[in-house]
């Protein structure tokens, strides 16, 4: 098999043409949110909004909805209630937000188990990446869409926000909206990417491309444009492995993500486990030989 016809053979196949769309489609739309969650430290809270949304999404399907209305009232719901629990006792918020997500999440399992369904509605929870219909993928293009165009849109009110509330609250800036607006985007994108990898991997793919990212760079606005190109190449990637392996395709995207950062953890020029031994190692060697040495991180702006 030469390498044209290696890539041309699953594209052969509708189901894996609307597959390779619905994933790089999610990809890059939680790859670019990543950033921001990776910046405001959001990594748990996107856990909790992901697995949260689940009840919300299962009786959008009983009452015949969109996913997205419900998976944004329970995601609110979800960030409302882990407030509460904050506010209101002696509990912290890591341990709030584990109690409300395992609770909620437990919830839509059990409105699964009970629900009448033509369709297999455990595909919500493990992602059904091959039996994406046309209709879904419509409806995958259309938030992924509404979410890439307001982090777009919004790009800067939201890095003012992550990097400095205080200073965006004296600039005019709303911090609450902000925050409100991020939580919302990242309810639509947990949508998005459920057909994809399903619920329990939705969090890998909001988390994985942006700390890669910032491992790779100290700069926010080229973060903005790694990460959703990383995740984009991942789901490319997992894809076909996925299909010439015989794996699950959604784990093995993520896997891919996975195998990515691990490269980058351990060998990104300034930041990485090695490349930083490396560097240190050009450094005492240009001294020694009386070079200068260009050290200087780069401001992240």
């Amino acid at each position: 098999m030469d390498l044209l016809e290696f890539f041309l053979e699953p594209l052969r196949y509708a189901f894996m043409v609307r597959a390779l769309t619905a994933s790089i489609v999610a990809a890059v739309v939680c790859g670019l949110l990543s950033c921001w969650l990776v910046l405001v430290g959001w990594s748990l809270m996107g856990d909790a909004v992901s697995h949260a949304v689940l009840p919300g999404v299962v009786l959008a399907y009983i009452a015949g909805v969109p996913f997205a209305v419900g998976a944004v009232l329970f995601g609110f719901l979800a960030v409302g209630l882990i407030g509460l629990v904050r506010d209101t006792s002696r509990i912290k918020e890591d341990a709030a937000i584990g109690i409300v997500f395992t609770t909620l999440f437990a919830f839509g399992l059990v409105l699964i188990s009970v629900t009448p369904s033509d369709t297999d509605l455990n595909h919500i929870i493990f992602g059904n990446l091959l039996g994406v219909s046309q209709e879904e993928l419509v409806q995958i293009a259309v938030l992924a869409a509404v979410v890439f165009g307001a982090l777009v849109l919004k790009r800067r009110d939201f890095t003012l926000y992550a990097f400095d509330p205080t200073h965006a609250y004296a600039l005019g800036l709303n911090p609450r909206v902000l925050g409100a607006a991020l939580l919302g985007l990242l309810a639509l994108t947990s949508v998005v990417a459920l057909q994809a990898v399903g619920v329990i991997l939705v969090v890998a793919m909001l988390i994985i491309p942006g700390a890669t990212a910032y491992l790779l760079t100290e700069r926010f606005g080229r973060m903005l444009v790694l990460a959703p190109a990383l995740s984009g190449c991942c789901a490319i990637v997992g894809l076909y492995v996925s299909y010439y392996v015989d794996t699950a395709p959604g784990a093995t995207i993520v896997l891919a993500q996975g195998a990515v950062f691990t490269a980058v953890y351990l060998f990104a020029p300034r930041q990485g486990l090695i490349g930083a031994r490396l560097a240190a190692r050009r450094r005492l060697r240009a001294a020694a030989t009386g070079k200068e040495f260009d050290g200087a991180v780069e401001p992240l702006t």
